[in-house]
């Protein structure tokens, strides 16, 4: 079965980013991937990637997640016109598998949603996350989710209302579950 790693969200358990992330995971699971998310809850226990605070053990269920994971999705919010230090943070800690056999992102399909106010924080998180992917060796799916918020564009139930910023989310998780089965292919190849 293809694993998806999703990585993403904010402080909020309800965040838009969060929600966004949750529609991608749930077209990447009806693709039939498993998928284990670790999402701004996770993400804020984190402390700073090898700070006076940082453990070792810090994370070590995400590295080891990403580690066997045969595709990511990461989903960032735009602040400041770039993304969260919650989720850089964590993109750091990917720092652990610089010297696996696969290392960083290494052969994996890296599915990435920006969300912001604003569609200039979203093209700008977008770049930085795509920038961030291609220096950690991923391959980022051709559709990346841009997702402008308005305080309409989830139900109470987390359905995305926008049919604009529903199909991207399809979309990014239906093609990191096809790129994940096309670099595991090449693989076994």
């Amino acid at each position: 079965m293809t694993h998806i790693v999703a990585i993403g969200g904010t402080v909020n358990p309800r965040s838009a980013t969060e929600q966004a992330l949750q529609v991608a995971v749930a077209a990447a699971a009806a693709e039939g991937a498993q998928v284990q998310v670790f999402n701004g809850e996770y993400l804020s226990d984190l402390p700073h990637y090898r700070s006076r605070s940082y453990k070792p053990t810090d994370g070590a269920e995400m590295i080891e997640a990403v580690r066997a994971a045969d595709g990511i999705i990461i989903a960032a919010p735009g602040y400041h016109g770039t993304i969260s230090g919650l989720v850089k943070n964590a993109l750091d800690y990917l720092e652990d598998l610089s010297k696996d056999t696969r290392p960083y992102l290494d052969g994996r399909a890296v599915g990435l949603l920006a969300t912001a106010y604003g569609d200039q924080a979203t093209m700008s998180t977008m770049q930085t996350l795509r920038s961030i992917v291609h220096a950690l060796r991923g391959w980022p799916t051709p559709m990346g989710a841009t997702i402008k918020l308005s305080p309409e564009l989830f139900a109470i139930d987390g359905a995305c209302t926008d049919p604009r910023a529903k199909t991207q989310l399809d979309l990014v998780g239906q093609q990191v579950v096809q790129g994940a089965r096309s670099f595991s292919a090449g693989r076994a190849a």
